[in-house]
């Protein structure tokens, strides 16, 4: 994981140098699973699940929208009574609970897969392949799928990564994740870069303490929390200025930034909270930044 960047100081929990909060009333909460919902054990905590439930039980549609894969996110969907969309895949794939149906999603397919498929070859990378609500691996990453596994419980073993099927395949991969030496993650997300249409996103980030080890992302343009954001508020018929949602890191932002208002957790890194409109006192460690939030936002306590 990306280390955090030292959070900065703020005062009565709110921002003054970001942007002034839409001023309500509010019709749906998006929240965010790991750092924001769930702890470091994966677990959620009391207060903020009672919280949600309670402003449910008002009317107020609630979505999550995480970078975990649908099969990592359906125990929350379901622990919080939601039916209805989740954005899954920092926003690349869409999801109705109930129905357990796609409802929209952004794939790496046809030329970008080519490409980047050559690419990890090239530079001999660790891959996965996330296709919708599975993770597709090898032997050689093994080693790697307690970290994998926060993104999603369904893993599949194949002999070869880079030889998968779904290289090939019409819907695509809705992303790529590839491990090894900072070096080797950098060529091939200059591969990437180095592309005119923009067909792919890519973000790498430290993977262990030490400088050898790197990860990157890719997934397909097009499909972020932000994106996911807009078409839940389109789905209920409602603006995204009558939106809420909390995160706690950097692929919150693109959410943060849209949302009529929204909430940096209090261990969120300065950039996070500075997208913002309001920072919560509570962090992820001591649990209730959602409870808090929802009170803010909506009025209404657990």
């Amino acid at each position: 994981m990306a280390k955090r960047a030292k959070p900065a100081a703020h005062t009565n929990g709110s921002r003054h140098g970001a942007r002034a909060a839409a001023g309500g009333p509010y019709k749906v909460l998006a929240i965010d699973l790991d750092g924001t919902l769930l702890d470091h054990r994966g677990l959620p905590g009391d207060e903020d699940v009672a919280a949600l439930k309670k402003l449910a039980s008002r009317g107020v549609k609630i979505t999550i929208l995480t970078g975990r894969l649908y099969s990592g996110t359906r125990d929350s969907a379901e622990l919080l009574g939601i039916a209805g969309p989740v954005g899954c895949a920092d926003g690349s794939h869409i999801v109705s609970v109930k129905e357990t149906k796609t409802l929209l999603h952004h794939g790496i397919r046809g030329r970008a897969a080519g490409r980047l498929r050559a690419s990890l070859e090239r530079n001999d990378l660790v891959a996965f392949l996330f296709a919708e609500d599975a993770i597709v691996h090898d032997e050689r990453g093994a080693d790697y799928l307690p970290y994998v596994r926060t993104w999603s419980t369904d893993l599949r073993y194949a002999h070869r990564v880079t030889e998968h099927a779904l290289w090939d395949s019409k819907d695509g991969m809705t992303a790529v994740v590839a491990l090894g030496r900072e070096a080797s993650i950098g060529r091939t997300v200059a591969d990437i870069q180095r592309d005119q249409t923009e067909s792919m996103q890519v973000a790498m980030f430290p993977f262990r303490r030490d400088s050898e080890h790197w990860g990157m992302v890719a997934r397909a343009s097009g499909g972020t929390k932000g994106t996911a954001l807009a078409w839940v508020a389109a789905h209920y018929g409602v603006s995204v200025e009558e939106t809420v949602c909390i995160g706690d890191w950097l692929n919150d932002i693109s959410m943060l930034e849209c949302a009529g208002r929204s909430f940096a957790m209090g261990q969120a890194p300065a950039e996070v909270k500075a997208a913002a409109t309001d920072v919560l006192e509570k962090s992820i460690d001591g649990g209730g930044g959602i409870a808090e939030a929802i009170d803010k936002a909506f009025g209404v306590r657990a």
